[in-house]
C-alpha cells in the first residue's frame, strides 16, 4: 500500500494547522463555531463536486484537515451529519433542485441536519421500520407518523433525513423512502432527549405526529428508499475514522499520565495492556489508510467498526483500572434528579460501553461480512 503525501498536501497541513491555531478558543459556541468553519471554506471539501459554496480538496488534504482539526481539540462538530452523510447522499442521488437547495446551507454552516433512521423495534434490523409517510396529492406533501430513537443532534438540527415506509402494507426493504423533513413543526414533531448513564443527552426520541414532507424532497424517487439509506451509510466510514482515532490517541494518552501518576504503570501486566492498545490503534490507522477511497474492499467499513469498538471499550475498561478506587467515586453534589459531572476517564469507560452497539452492532457487522464478502448463507429473517 501506498499513500502519498504530496508538497501541496504538506503546504495545505499547515494552512490548515495555522488557521486553526488562530480560530479555536475556549468556550466556542458550536452553532457559530459551524458558520465560521463555512465562511473559511473548511465545509464541505470531500464532497465529489464544488459549486454549492464549497471547494474541493484531494483525498491527502482530506486527511490533513480530519487529523488537525481532532489535534486543534477544536469543538465537536454540530454539520457532521449534514456534510459527510446527507450532502454525499444528494450527490449521488438527489435532484439538481436538491443539491441546490440544501447543500449551500450546508456548506455555509446555516442548517444543521439529524438522522431518522433507528426506531424502538428497528434498531441494528433497519428494515423493520414502521413509521409511515402518507402521501397527500393534493397538498403536494407526505404525512409522517411514527417514532424515531437514538436521533443525534435533533434537538439542535433544522432538518432531518427521515427513513419511512411509503407503501402501505409493504415488508422489509420494499416500500421504503428516504425523506427531507424541516424540524420546526411545532405540535407534530415532538424531540425528547433520552438521559444517558454518564449524565449528558446527545440523543433523542422523536415522535412525527402528521409531520410534513414535501413531495419534491424525496431523494431517488418514491419506494427507493432502502438503496439511498444504504448508499448513506457507505459514507458512514471514511477520513473520519482517522480523525476519530487521533482522539482516541489523546484519550490513550490521558490513561498513560494517569497510570503514571497512580503508580498502575508500574505493573507489568498493565504496561503489557498499554502497549498492546498503542500497537493496535497504530495497526487500526494503516488499515484505515490501506483501505481509504478505496471500494474494493467491501467489508472494510465493517471490520473497522468491529476493531475501534472493541479497542475503545478496553481502553474504557484499562482507564478504570489505572484510577483505581477514585473511579467509582462520583462528585460529592451528586443528586438522582441532577445530572453529575464525570471526570474524562469516567466518562470514556461509561461511554465506551455503547460503542459495540450504536453505528451497528457488532452481530450485524459480522453478518455483512459474512454474507457480502464471504459469500456466507444468509442469515434466515424471523
Amino acid at each position: 500500500m501506498e499513500f502519498g503525501v504530496t508538497a501541496e498536501d504538506v503546504a495545505f497541513r499547515g494552512e490548515v494547522r495555522s488557521w486553526l491555531a488562530q480560530n479555536v478558543s475556549d468556550g466556542l459556541d458550536r452553532r457559530a463555531w459551524e458558520r465560521t468553519l463555512g465562511a473559511a471554506g473548511w465545509i464541505g471539501i470531500g464532497w465529489s463536486e464544488e459549486g454549492y459554496g464549497n471547494r474541493r480538496a484531494g483525498l491527502g488534504q482530506q486527511v490533513a484537515w480530519a487529523e488537525e482539526y481532532a489535534r486543534s481539540r477544536a469543538p465537536a462538530r454540530t454539520g457532521h451529519i449534514g456534510e459527510n452523510l446527507l450532502a454525499p447522499t444528494l450527490l449521488a442521488h438527489g435532484s439538481e433542485e436538491q443539491k441546490s437547495r440544501f447543500l449551500p446551507p450546508i456548506a455555509a454552516g446555516d442548517e444543521l441536519w439529524c438522522q431518522g433512521y433507528s426506531e424502538p423495534g428497528a434498531g441494528s434490523d433497519l428494515a423493520g421500520i414502521r413509521t409511515a409517510a402518507v402521501r397527500d396529492d393534493e397538498a403536494g406533501t407526505y404525512r409522517i407518523t411514527g417514532q424515531k430513537i437514538w436521533t443525534s443532534l435533533a434537538h439542535e438540527a433544522d432538518w432531518c433525513f427521515v427513513l419511512a415506509r411509503t407503501e402501505a402494507g409493504s415488508r422489509r426493504h420494499h416500500g421504503l423512502s428516504f425523506l427531507l423533513v424541516p424540524m420546526d413543526q411545532p405540535g407534530r414533531i415532538d424531540v425528547r432527549p433520552i438521559r444517558q448513564m454518564t449524565g449528558t443527552s446527545e440523543f433523542n426520541e422523536v415522535f412525527f405526529d402528521g409531520a410534513h414532507a414535501r413531495v419534491e424532497h424525496v431523494v431517488g424517487g418514491e419506494g427507493n428508499g432502502w438503496q439511498v439509506a444504504m448508499s448513506l451509510l457507505g459514507f458512514e466510514r471514511g477520513v473520519s475514522t482517522l480523525a476519530q482515532q487521533i482522539g482516541f490517541a489523546q484519550e490513550l494518552g490521558q490513561v498513560l499520565e494517569t497510570a503514571v501518576v497512580t503508580g498502575a504503570a508500574d505493573d507489568p501486566v498493565v504496561r503489557d495492556l498499554l502497549v498492546r492498545q498503542w500497537a493496535e490503534l497504530r495497526t487500526m490507522r494503516w488499515n484505515a489508510l490501506r483501505t481509504l477511497g478505496s471500494s474494493a474492499d467491501r467489508g472494510a467499513p465493517s471490520v473497522a467498526k468491529l476493531l475501534w469498538g472493541r479497542w475503545h471499550q478496553r481502553l474504557g475498561e484499562l482507564a478504570v483500572r489505572v484510577r483505581g478506587a477514585g473511579a467509582a467515586v462520583g462528585p460529592a453534589d451528586w443528586t438522582p434528579a441532577a445530572p453529575y459531572e464525570l471526570d474524562p476517564l469516567q466518562h470514556l469507560f461509561l461511554f465506551s460501553r455503547a460503542d459495540t452497539v450504536y453505528g451497528g452492532s457488532d452481530e450485524i457487522q459480522r453478518t455483512i461480512i459474512a454474507e457480502r464478502v464471504l459469500g456466507l448463507p444468509r442469515e434466515p429473517k424471523g
